[in-house]
């Protein structure tokens, strides 16, 4: 198994590294040209960070009124929805191509289970909504004296 690209940590392991080699290969060892290709259900895009103190989803979602969007979490799911309007085209003329989606969108993110849910933070900057969870106080590292 020394050959395999992942940790001998365990039987978890092995299949995490399964399925990020199937992601890959699925999705053609990188990211789509444009948000068509995108599977369903994948808008906004969104990056995921952890650090010892919090979470911090950054979805991206340009051109939308932040006042349309709700943000909620329940049961370890971050949810995000709204709504991103049609822009309206001048009179007589019509599309030679579109690639922006319009009309309503919901995106769930599992988040990690040392999360707290009552601690969460949620601005809408420069088309894009920054979402912080604090973790919990009981999941934080902390140096435990030798006596």
């Amino acid at each position: 198994m020394a050959n395999y690209p992942f940790t001998d940590t365990g039987v978890e392991s092995f299949f995490d590294a399964v399925q990020e080699q199937m992601d890959r290969i699925l999705r053609g060892a990188g990211l789509p040209a444009n948000l068509r290709a995108l599977p369903r259900g994948h808008f906004p895009p969104v990056n995921i960070g952890v650090s010892d103190e919090a979470a911090v989803v950054v979805a991206f979602i340009p051109g939308i009124d932040p006042d349309t969007l709700k943000v909620s979490i329940e049961k370890g799911l971050l949810t995000i929805s709204g709504t991103r309007e049609t822009q309206a085209l001048p009179e007589n003329a019509r599309y030679y191509a579109r690639e922006r989606a319009d009309g309503s969108f919901t995106r769930a993110i599992e988040l990690p289970a040392d999360v707290d849910a009552d601690n969460v933070q949620a601005r809408y900057v420069d088309g894009c909504l920054l979402v912080s969870i604090k973790k919990k106080e009981s999941s934080k590292p902390r140096l435990i004296p030798v006596q």
